[in-house]
């Protein structure tokens, strides 16, 4: 059994060592550890790499059939078995089956995120063993290992450097956005990649201990909730409770009054199953997956359904800063000229500039030459001497018109120093101000003919995207509290911050945890790591939020997955993507408000269906249990209701393409309101239905017939009431979908025939079953001057 080689607090400890103390606590030195050690490490402490628990994906997906939702579609499939009930059954257990598999798939995602994780670090590493240096697995790699590391590698674990210098790009695990230098006693993480330098470090955690692996325990435990199940099982809670209470009241009557119960216990059967929203979760299925390939089409790959209805309850996002409000390259702002104008600024810091570096600072500057047309052909550059981390800047001899000068670029206060003249307090208080508005400078100097002249500053910066801005002001358009999330030093997350318009209050997470400061209050976190957030996700989500999260690292990989809806953009790590519920396929960031609008849309609909489901189930059990108690029979069938379920979800499957409207504000499932407007509609329809069984009993119809007159009111209302509930205006407000329309017309025609011609049914006339049709459209527009006040007290 592996154990833990470092805790958060003691990483702090490792902080504040210097090398040689590490070397001390580790029981290491600079030769490295035997091979006898490092093995005896390795069982102690376990392989370098993110161990992943192996599970029989059999048992994983039976796992799937036990829970709250499948409990209430077995319970519904044993039912349909007693009572005989077996196409019912077959199609019960095949919505079962194709909920357990969505539901398989989406936890699948989590795994695939992890192998990810490992795949980025599954390299070789520089070794010091036994006095030798040696090639050996990244695997292997034990806390007290020295490693050797230069540029272009991936840093194979948690180290601290011994000696040398490098520049470390770790914008993928922390989020800081220019690479960062480190010397000796400083520490840099697996993951990262080292783009200048070379160094020999200590190994001091390996594996599931270090800030990468801690990533990857996050992802493996991160897991929002389900509001789709919560709202199942609060509609279906509610339904009992009505459909035991009336059951019950149909027994007790039927033994008061001699009725056989062999005539009551299968319609009661059939009525408690008619109750039961079995087709809701495939009705959701289905809605959401037309959206997700709506979305797919606009440039959003949705890899999660629930995160499409979950992108219409969100009511708070948050976006890492790097790759996603910004572009994560360094972009040249308007340069500062000292001595000189600022052309000849630019193309000072061109000639020292190389493009074959792959500097981020170097290809700032090339870029910014070129979509400007600078030109420096009339200048030839005898000797280029590269970035020295000892001098802290770049240097190179030009020539031009015979005349010879030397450039040189880098840290402002070293050129300063050189080129300044005496100047130097005033050029750095201008780099403080840059820094304090969250710009990197870059000083410039020229020396020629023994007069050496500070050129000026270049800032740079990593830009915001160019429709970042707009985003964030359409988001609070729709209701969306943004939140901004950052790696950088507060100064850069204030500039950022304020240029997208998201604000100005910038927090800092330990003083939260202090309890200094609200998550609700603040506008960015900045200096924050990817476990914090994870933390500031789960704290929005603890408040009550839906909480949306869009990233593009390895860092932003807890949080993405975290969130209800976690969202990569295309330039994202495939770590992030895996992470992710949404991936973006297009440049920007304009299809979040698509995903916003169109999770609305389909929220629109599935209340559409849902309202439609508990109002007809609430006026079904009503009446007929009403009904038998005041006319002593049953004023339909059994096989009626199962015929009615089936003729009803036929047209309310159809609502998953209806036309609707977005609400500009987020969505939320209020279940009192469902059922609180929900009940105050079916009673009027209960009414409705009551006067149209007695018109049919004063038309002289017999008990058979009355049968087939009301299971023909029975459908006709159950249509007419999607129309009227999928509209939040008049019904007349907006045209219906085209294949709601179809659904409802086949519906009809297949209805009128069957009553008419007596196929499944006691026949009736035609002109019965008009009657029944006009007297229930009749009654939903009477009905429909009623809703509007309903659905308003609701807040619908």
């Amino acid at each position: 059994m592996t154990q833990t080689a470092y805790t958060l607090a003691e990483k702090n400890r490792y902080d504040k060592l210097s090398a040689d103390e590490t070397l001390k606590l580790l029981s290491t030195s600079q030769d490295g550890l035997s091979d006898e050690e490092a093995e005896q490490r390795l069982k102690k402490f376990g392989k370098n790499a993110v161990e992943q628990e192996k599970e029989n994906p059999i048992l994983k997906l039976l796992k799937k059939f036990w829970a709250p939702v499948p409990w209430m579609l077995e319970i519904t499939a044993a039912i349909t078995v007693l009572i005989g009930k077996l196409i019912d059954t077959y199609i019960i257990v095949s919505l079962l089956v194709f909920n357990s598999f969505i539901s398989y798939i989406q936890e699948s995602k989590a795994d695939d995120a992890v192998k990810l994780l490992n795949e980025r670090i599954r390299v070789n590493a520089r070794v010091a063993r036994n006095g030798k240096w040696k090639q050996l697995p990244a695997w292997e790699l034990v806390p007290g290992d020295i490693v050797y590391v230069r540029m272009g590698d991936i840093v194979p674990a948690d180290l601290k450097i011994i000696s040398g210098e490098v520049s470390v790009d770790q914008s993928a695990l922390t989020g800081e956005s220019v690479p960062v230098k480190r010397t000796a006693n400083e520490q840099v993480y697996s993951g990262s990649i080292l783009n200048r330098g070379e160094a020999n470090c200590v190994v001091i955690a390996t594996g599931a201990n270090t800030l990468f692996g801690r990533t990857a325990e996050l992802v493996k435990s991160a897991k929002s909730e389900s509001h789709l199940e919560k709202l199942i099982l609060g509609i279906v809670k509610y339904l009992a409770i009505l459909d035991i209470v009336l059951v019950l009241g149909l027994v007790v009557f039927s033994l008061i009054y001699d009725v056989p119960l062999a005539e009551v216990i299968p319609f009661s059967l059939v009525v408690l199953i008619a109750s039961i929203p079995v087709a809701l979760p495939a009705t959701f299925t289905v809605a959401t997956a037309y959206g997700a390939i709506d979305l797919s089409k606009k440039g959003a790959l949705v890899t999660k359904l629930s995160a499409v209805e979950d992108a219409a309850t969100m009511d708070a996002i948050c976006f890492d800063k790097t790759g996603t409000l910004t572009q994560n390259k360094l972009t040249l702002s308007d340069p500062i000229p000292f001595g000189v104008s600022k052309d000849e600024l630019v193309t000072y810091a061109l000639l020292a500039s190389n493009e074959s570096s792959m500097d981020s600072i170097d290809l700032a500057i090339i870029e910014y030459g070129k979509i400007n047309n600078f030109n420096t052909t009339r200048y030839s550059i005898k000797k280029f001497m590269p970035f020295d981390p000892t001098t802290k800047r770049t240097e190179c001899i030009v020539q031009s018109e015979g005349k010879e000068m030397m450039v040189a670029k880098g840290a402002p206060q070293v050129i300063a120093e050189m080129f300044g003249q005496g100047d130097s307090a005033g050029i750095m208080q201008k780099v403080r101000d840059l820094a304090k508005r969250g710009y990197r400078s870059i000083g410039v100097g020229l020396s020629s003919d023994g007069k050496k002249t500070f050129c000026g500053i270049i800032p740079l910066h990593d830009s915001p995207r160019p429709d970042s801005a707009e985003l964030v002001k359409k988001l609070k358009s729709l209701g969306l509290r943004t939140r901004m999330i950052t790696g950088d030093s507060t100064p850069i997350a204030l500039e950022i911050s304020r240029e997208v318009g998201i604000g100005e209050k910038i927090c800092k997470l330990p003083d939260i945890k202090e309890g200094k400061g609200n998550v609700e209050e603040c506008d960015a976190f900045a200096e924050v790591f990817p476990e914090d957030k994870f933390y500031l996700v789960k704290a929005l989500q603890k408040m009550g939020h839906v909480t949306g999260m869009t990233g593009d690292g390895v860092n932003d990989a807890p949080a993405l997955k975290q969130a209800e809806v976690g969202i990569a953009v295309s330039s994202a790590t495939d770590v992030a993507k895996a992470s992710a519920s949404i991936v973006l396929t297009h440049q920007g960031l304009q299809d979040i408000v698509s995903a916003v609008e169109d999770g609305r849309r389909i929220f629109q609909r599935m209340l559409t269906y849902t309202l439609n489901k508990i109002i007809k189930t609430i006026q079904v059990v009503i009446f007929l249990t009403v009904s038998f108690f005041v006319f002593r029979f049953f004023v339909t069938t059994p096989f009626d209701i199962i015929l009615l379920i089936f003729a009803n979800d036929f047209v309310t499957m159809s609502i998953a393409t209806d036309n609707v409207r977005f609400s500009n504000n987020p969505e939320k499932w209020n279940i009192r309101s469902l059922l609180g407007s929900s009940l105050s509609l079916a009673l009027l329809i209960v009414v409705e239905s009551f006067i149209i069984l007695i018109v049919g009993l004063r038309m002289g119809l017999n008990n058979s017939e009355i049968n087939t007159f009301i299971f023909d009111m029975l459908v006709f209302s159950g249509l007419f009431t999607v129309y009227m509930v999928r509209e939040r205006g008049r019904v007349w407000s907006s045209m219906p979908g085209k294949w709601l329309l179809v659904a409802t017309s086949a519906d009809i025609i297949f209805i009128t025939i069957i009553s008419w011609l007596g196929i499944l049914v006691t026949p009736i006339a035609i002109q019965d079953v008009v009657i029944a049709l006009g007297l229930t459209f009749a009654s939903m527009i009477v009905i429909d001057q009623v809703k509007n006040i309903v659905f308003n007290h609701y807040g619908l």
